[in-house]
Formats: C-alpha cells, sequence, structure tokens
C-alpha cells in the first residue's frame, strides 16, 4: 500500500540550525521537498573519492580476499589517499608525455637520427638551416636559381629531401620540415625513464588497491556530508529565524514531535495539498508483493503518490508472464541452479534471489504443462508426459490431437489472461473512485463490458470458436455509451459538466475502443514469443542432431550456444513483453501513470 504523507515545517533559530539538522538525520523521516544543490568542496571530495576508487579497482588483485585490510581512517586513510591521488596524476601525465614523445618520434623519424643541438651551433655560425620534402620539378628549379644554397638528402616518400640555407622562396612549393628539440635517441630515452615511472605509479597502486573498504567508507561519510550541505543549503530563514519543509509518513508523526522537543524546534504538520505534485511516494511491501521491488527499481517505475499500489498483482502476472515466455522447464531449472548458487555465495535470502526462485520455479511448471524441455520431442517418450496438459502441449501428437488443437489452446488462455488482467485493471480503477464519489467510475464499468466483449470478438476471429456476434456489438455498442457519458466525470465537476466534457471526446473513446480491442490482441505476443523459443531449441537440436563422430565436439558446441542465445533472447523478449503487458496495457486500464516521487528521507547512510 501508499503510505498517507504529511507536509511538515521545523522552525529553529540561526544558531540552532545544525542542531536542527542534525536532529532531522538522525530521525531519517522527512524527505526534504525540492533540495539544492551541496557546497562544491564537499560534492568534489565525493566525486574525487568515487573516481579515485573506481580506479584503483583495475589494480586489485581478484585472488586477494575482500576486507582483508584494515579499514583506514582519519589522518592514516588521508596520507594513503593523497599518495593515490599523486600516484594517478603522474601516470596520467606521464602517459600524455609518452603519447607526445611517440608522436614526434613518428614525424622526425624518416628524417633519421640527428643533433638538434648541432644544428643550434651551425645556426649560431651563420649556417640556418631549413628542412624541405620537395618534388622533382620544383627540386629542378631549385637547383637552376642562384640565390639558393642547398644539399640534397635522401628521399622521402617519393619525394626528395633537402637542407637549405635560409628559406626557400614561396614561389617554389615544397613542404617545410620544423627540426625537434629532442633527438630521436633522447626521445626514446625519454619514452623508456617515463615507462619506469609509470611502472612505479603501477605500483604503488596496485599496493594501496587493498584498501578497497577503506574507500567505502569514506564514500559513506563524503555522501552524509553532500546530504547534510543539501539540506543545510536548502534552509530559507532570515536574520532571526531558519526553516525547512517536507513531508513525513503520517505514523513518523511522533517522530518529529519528540526531535522537537529535544532540540528546541517549532513545527507544523498539515495534510498535503491536493494539487501538491511533489509529494514522494512510500510503498509499504507485503512479504509477497515486495518481491517485485527488484523489478521496480531496474525499470525505474513506482506509483504516484495518489495513484494505486498494484506491486503484488503486477509481481502475480509477470511471474506467469515469465514463464509463459522463457517457456522451457529445462531452462527454468538452469534458472534455478543458478539462483542456488548465488543464494550460497550469498549466504542470505534476498528479495531478488527470493524473486528468481519463484521465477525459475514457475518456468518449470510452464514447462511441465506444456511438455517443453530444451525443445526436445524424446521427452516426450519419459514419464515428463504425464505432466502435459495436452490442451497446451508442445507435442500434441503424443496425445491424439492436432497441433492447431495445442496452439489454439495456448492461444485462447493467453487472450483469457489478458481479458482477466485489462478487466482487473478497471475494477481497480472503479474500486479507488467510488469512495471518492468520483462518477467517471461508471466509464470503467463501460470499459469491463468493452474488454470482456473484444475477449470474446477475439476468441471468434482468430481461433474460429462460434460465438454469436450479435451480443458482442451490443456490449461494444453500450460500453461506447457509458464511456462517453461518464467518462469525462469528476468529483470538481457537476454533472452537465462531466456531461459536456464526455461527449467532446466522443471521437477520441470511438478510437480508445477500437485500441481496446488491439489491447487484448496483444496478449497473443505470450503465445508467440513461447512458440519462437520453442521453434529456435528444437532447430539448434536438429543441427546438432545431424552431426556425428569428429563433429560431436561441433554438435555439443552448437547446442550449448545456441541453448545460451535463446535463453539471453527469452529474458530479453521477458523485458520487452512481460514487462510491457504490465507496465502499459494493464497500469493504463488500472490508471497508473508511473509519475511517483521517491521517497527519500534525509538520513545518516550507513555508519560513520
Amino acid at each position: 500500500m501508499i503510505e498517507k504523507m504529511k507536509k511538515v515545517h521545523i522552525v529553529t533559530s540561526v544558531s540552532g540550525k545544525e542542531e536542527m539538522l542534525n536532529g532531522l538525520r538522525d530521525i531519517g523521516v522527512v524527505h526534504i521537498a525540492e533540495r539544492k544543490a551541496a557546497e562544491r568542496t564537499v560534492t568534489d571530495r565525493f566525486q574525487n573519492l568515487s573516481r579515485t576508487e573506481m580506479t584503483l579497482k583495475e589494480y586489485a588483485d581478484p585472488k586477494q580476499k575482500k576486507g582483508s585490510a584494515e579499514i583506514l581512517k582519519g589522518k592514516a586513510f588521508e596520507e594513503m589517499y593523497e599518495k593515490v591521488r599523486e600516484a594517478i596524476e603522474e601516470k596520467a601525465n606521464l602517459t600524455q608525455e609518452i603519447g607526445a614523445a611517440n608522436m614526434e618520434i613518428d614525424r622526425i623519424s624518416a628524417w633519421g637520427d640527428f643533433s638538434p643541438e648541432e644544428l643550434s651551433s651551425l645556426k649560431e655560425h651563420g649556417f640556418d638551416f631549413h628542412f624541405y620534402r620537395i618534388g622533382e620539378k620544383e627540386f629542378a628549379n631549385a637547383l637552376q636559381d642562384e640565390n639558393i644554397r642547398l644539399i640534397r638528402l635522401g628521399e622521402m616518400d617519393k619525394q626528395k629531401a633537402i637542407a637549405v640555407i635560409g628559406t626557400l622562396p614561396p614561389e617554389i612549393q615544397a613542404t617545410e620540415f620544423a627540426p625537434p628539440e629532442k633527438s630521436l635517441a633522447a626521445l626514446r630515452k625519454e619514452v623508456e625513464d617515463a615507462g619506469a615511472k609509470i611502472a612505479e605509479c603501477d605500483k604503488v597502486l596496485k599496493d594501496n588497491s587493498v584498501y578497497d573498504e577503506s574507500f567505502k567508507a569514506e564514500m559513506i561519510r563524503a555522501q552524509n556530508s553532500v546530504n547534510f550541505s543539501e539540506a543545510e543549503e536548502t534552509l530559507e530563514g532570515d536574520t532571526d529565524f531558519v526553516w525547512i519543509s517536507g513531508y513525513i509518513p503520517e505514523d513518523d508523526s511522533e517522530k518529529i514531535r519528540q526531535m522537537a522537543s529535544a532540540k528546541g524546534c517549532a513545527f507544523a504538520i498539515e495534510d498535503v495539498a491536493e494539487d501538491d505534485e511533489t509529494v514522494p511516494t512510500k510503498v509499504r511491501y507485503s512479504k509477497i508483493s515486495g518481491l517485485i521491488k527488484p523489478v521496480f527499481d531496474i525499470l525505474g517505475i513506482l506509483p504516484g503518490y495518489r495513484e494505486q499500489d498494484i506491486s503484488l498483482w503486477f509481481f502475480l502476472f509477470f511471474t506467469l508472464f515469465f514463464a509463459m515466455i522463457i517457456g522451457d522447464g529445462a531452462y527454468g531449472v538452469l534458472i534455478l541452479i543458478a539462483t542456488v548458487v548465488i543464494h550460497m555465495k550469498q549466504k542470505k535470502l534476498t528479495n531478488i534471489t527470493f524473486l528468481l526462485y519463484v521465477l525459475s520455479i514457475g518456468t518449470i511448471i510452464w514447462g511441465a504443462v506444456t511438455g517443453t524441455w530444451f525443445g526436445l520431442e524424446s521427452a516426450m517418450e519419459t514419464p515428463l508426459r504425464y505432466l502435459v496438459i495436452p490442451r497446451f502441449a508442445s507435442y500434441p501428437q503424443y496425445f491424439g490431437y492436432e497441433a492447431q488443437y495445442a496452439y489454439d489452446g495456448v492461444m485462447k488462455f493467453s487472450f483469457t489472461i489478458g481479458a482477466i488482467q485489462m478487466a482487473l485493471g478497471a475494477l481497480l480503477s472503479i474500486r479507488k473512485k467510488l469512495p471518492q464519489k468520483d462518477l467517471s467510475w461508471v466509464a470503467d464499468l463501460g470499459w469491463m463490458v468493452a474488454i470482456i466483449a473484444m475477449y470474446f470478438l477475439s476468441l471468434n476471429l482468430v481461433i474460429g470458436e462460434n460465438i454469436p456476434m450479435m451480443p458482442v456489438f451490443v456490449a461494444v455498442g453500450i460500453a461506447f455509451l457509458l464511456v462517453v457519458l461518464f467518462g469525462g466525470m469528476s468529483p470538481d465537476k457537476t454533472f452537465g459538466q462531466g456531461l459536456k466534457s464526455g461527449l467532446a471526446d466522443a471521437f477520441t473513446v470511438f478510437l480508445n475502443t477500437i485500441s481496446c480491442f488491439g489491447n487484448v490482441m496483444s496478449y497473443i505476443r505470450l503465445f508467440a514469443v513461447g512458440m519462437a523459443g520453442v521453434a529456435i531449441s528444437q532447430s539448434f537440436n536438429s543441427m546438432a542432431g545431424q552431426m556425428s563422430g569428429p563433429l560431436l565436439v561441433a554438435a555439443v558446441l552448437i547446442v550449448v550456444v545456441g541453448h545460451g542465445l535463446n535463453i539471453i533472447m527469452c529474458f530479453l523478449s521477458v523485458v520487452v513483453h512481460g514487462v510491457r503487458l504490465n507496465v502499459l496495457e494493464f497500469s493504463g486500464q488500472a490508471g497508473l501513470e508511473w509519475t511517483g516521487i521517491a521517497y527519500e528521507p534525509f538520513k545518516k547512510i550507513g555508519e560513520e
């Protein structure tokens, strides 16, 4: 359920602002609205720590046991941190120097190793040499010019190289070469020396990469400093008082009272305004509905404060969709084994591992019901066939049925699930609106009628079931009228205003009615994607089955790689199709737009 929130305002004297902020941070229940940016120095500290920690990870020994080094604090950490930052900076500078030196080596290597010092000495004695690459024709013209004194050098890139005392006149086309400040030998020595210094920097970084836990602890402290600075910058006030506003769960009001009493602050708690769009959402999950939270976090979705919590229904339907899309019981077994390994490695049952247990078991059950085990038809020659429901069977011939019989069964099941889910969405919307005396619930009732009618229409058009169409069309007409007449109603409108608004949207309702049929039809993707996965499995099995003898290794490779790719594609299909049906079709029918602002109270993170 979505917890009820209250608006809170806390006031104290200017001298007591830090004590007030510390008190708010200690109780950790106030979500500060429109928090301002922290001071630059504080954010820079956190960002620098983060970048340094990420760099050190590249030097960590994977065999090194995490947390084996002592946790450095205070001066000891700062000394280590400064040493690491100096090594990182020095390595970056040395890398740039090596890059510049190598570019210069590439530029001058064709001219050979010569001494810039000797050129400087010659220039001091009146011989100002300039070097050029010049074409055959231009070279001939230069030789004929009595004012040009040149020395012919070797060829470069099919052009002649010359050294000229002075410069060539502009009418002679040539490419001048700027002599380097350092010789080839000096540049190569510079690269070598820089490489040795980089090795020393790498050693410093590797030696200090063991302090990953120290960095994590320091980053927590830095993050807490950032949060405190943000709250401090958000404070408003005058010469005598400062104050801050935010939101708290209604159940936590007593904590504010106790904090204010202890810190000598004044406070006010009030209901949030109806037009307040910045109220955060705090969802209180049950043990079951909480399993879907990792999916919400990955997708970055959250119901708005005034929307409904459908996490339980989302979880139930997502589990079914996952099982149908993955579709293969053997894949479910592999996911289950991987989950057990993760569970053993973590040594605790998290929401993610619990969710994976449920999803894998659901997939195994669906695979058993359809008789799909790595797409092998031979699985039906084992006791596994007794677990199959013939109407859903991937190999219905083993039960005396045609393939179309099973196809129709799974398609009908998909449409049925879709109709149930969408009708449930409309029912949830009705349940929300009835206490609010919002007459638009009648329009949601109309959508329920439309969904059921479109369900029967889908069965008739796709599966060919003999369903009388006249009652279906009458139901669609009644649903259309209900939506048009009551779709514009709301508590803040008179009946006449709502009726006028609904009639104005009649054409949009007509289009949405057609869209409703498409939404019900879209659940056929559960059948189509599942069948595609089976077909891919069968194809790889067939390719491998044609190989024998020396090609047996290749056959095994094809099976492993093929099924691995199929599992990956199935997981992508879950995201594309399974999530979509919940987030769009179902949520849209329930009136959810996922506009929630996450409840993030001002509090300490970890231990400082």
